[in-house]
C-alpha cells in the first residue's frame, strides 16, 4: 500500500523495495510472493531509467523465486509483469551486471507455461538474441538466455517461426563458444533441441550445427542431461536431414557411431539417456549408408544389450 500510493515517486519505490527486502528474507512474505512480484516489477517498469532501482528490484526478484523454488511454487506471471521486465531489457541493454541479473530471473520465471506465453508474446525473443550476441563472452547470461529460448521455443503456439529460425545461429555461437563449459553446453544443447523440434533448422544449419552437437558431447562425457538433450537434438535433425544423417557418419573428428556406443556404456543404467540413444538409432536407421555403418561397428549388439538391460522399456 505505502508503495502504491506513491508510483510516481522513486525515493518511495526505493524504500518500498528496502522494507519489502527485509520482508522477503524473513520469510515472512511467503504467502504474498506473486503480490510483491507485481508491485516490484511496476515499481521497475516506472522508474525505468534508475539503474539503481532495476539492480535493487531484480536482486529481490531473485530472493522471491528462490523462496517460491524452494516451496515448489511455480508463479504464473501475466502479461503485464512480462511487459515490465521487457522495458527494463530495453532501456539498459548493455549494463552487463543487470542484465546477467534479469536474465537469471526470465529463466526461473520462464518455467512456467503461462509466463513463457506471455513473454513471448510480448516479443521478448528479439531482445534474448541481442543480449547474446553482445555478452557471448558470458558465461551466466548466455546459460539463462539458453535456458529463456529453451522455455519459449517448446511452446506448443509458435508464431515466431523466423524469430526462431534466427535463434539457431546465435544458440550454435553459443555452443561453439562455451564448449568446455559443461553448464553452458548442456543449456544450449536444449536450446538447439527445441528450436530443431519446431522446424527451425535451415538446410545450411545442419551440417555445422550437427558437427558443433558432436563435439558437446565429446568434450562433456560425464553430464547425462547434456548427454541426453544431445543425443534428442541430433535425432531432431536426422529426422529431417539427410545431410546431417552424413554429417553424423562422416565428422572429422570422430564417427557418431562411436561417440553413441561411448554415451551407452558410460550411462548404460540411466534410462533417459539410454532412451535417447535408442531414438537416434531408430532414426540413423532410415539412411542406407548409416545402416551399413552401424553393422560394421556391431550395433545391432548393442540393441540387444539394450533390451536386456530395459525389457519392459
Amino acid at each position: 500500500a505505502f508503495m502504491k500510493a506513491s508510483w510516481d515517486v522513486e525515493e518511495v519505490q526505493a524504500k518500498g523495495i528496502h522494507q519489502l527486502t527485509s520482508f522477503v528474507k524473513d520469510k515472512s512474505a511467503s504467502p504474498y510472493l506473486l503480490t510483491c512480484t507485481e508491485v516490484i516489477t511496476l515499481a521497475m517498469k516506472t522508474h525505468v531509467t534508475s539503474l539503481k532501482l532495476q539492480l535493487d528490484g531484480c536482486t529481490l526478484l531473485l530472493e522471491i523465486l528462490s523462496q517460491a523454488l524452494e516451496q515448489g511454487v511455480v508463479m504464473a506471471l501475466d502479461e503485464r509483469v512480462a511487459s515490465c521486465l521487457l522495458a527494463t531489457v530495453r532501456k539498459h541493454p548493455g549494463n552487463e551486471e543487470l542484465l546477467s541479473l534479469l536474465c537469471t530471473v526470465l529463466m526461473m520465471v520462464s518455467a512456467s507455461e503461462v509466463t513463457a506465453e506471455n513473454l513471448r508474446k510480448v516479443g521478448i525473443i528479439p531482445d534474448l538474441l541481442s543480449i547474446l550476441r553482445r555478452f557471448l563472452h558470458n558465461e551466466e547470461i548466455c546459460f539463462s538466455c539458453c535456458g529463456v529460448l529453451w522455455s519459449l521455443a517448446v511452446s506448443e503456439n509458435n508464431e515466431d517461426q523466423a524469430v526462431l529460425e534466427s535463434a539457431v545461429p546465435v544458440t550454435s555461437a553459443v555452443l561453439q563458444k562455451h564448449l568446455q563449459n559443461g553448464a553452458v553446453a548442456e543449456s544450449a544443447c536444449s536450446a538447439l533441441w527445441a528450436l530443431s523440434l519446431q522446424g527451425c533448422l535451415t538446410d545450411s544449419d545442419c551440417e555445422p550445427t550437427t558437427a558443433l552437437l558432436l563435439e558437446a558431447l565429446r568434450m562433456n562425457p560425464e553430464r547425462a542431461m547434456l548427454m541426453k538433450n544431445g543425443c534428442l537434438a541430433l535425432a531432431s535433425f536426422l529426422r529431417v536431414s539427410e545431410i546431417a544423417a552424413l554429417t553424423f557418419i562422416t565428422d572429422s573428428k570422430g564417427s557418431g557411431i562411436e561417440l553413441i556406443k561411448d554415451v551407452y556404456h558410460l550411462h548404460f543404467g540411466d534410462p533417459g539417456v539410454v532412451g535417447a540413444v535408442c531414438l537416434l538409432m531408430k532414426e540413423m536407421a532410415q539412411y542406407d549408408e548409416v545402416v551399413l555403418d552401424m553393422l560394421s561397428q556391431k550395433m545391432d549388439k548393442l540393441l540387444s544389450e539394450i533390451k536386456i538391460q530395459f525389457p519392459f522399456s
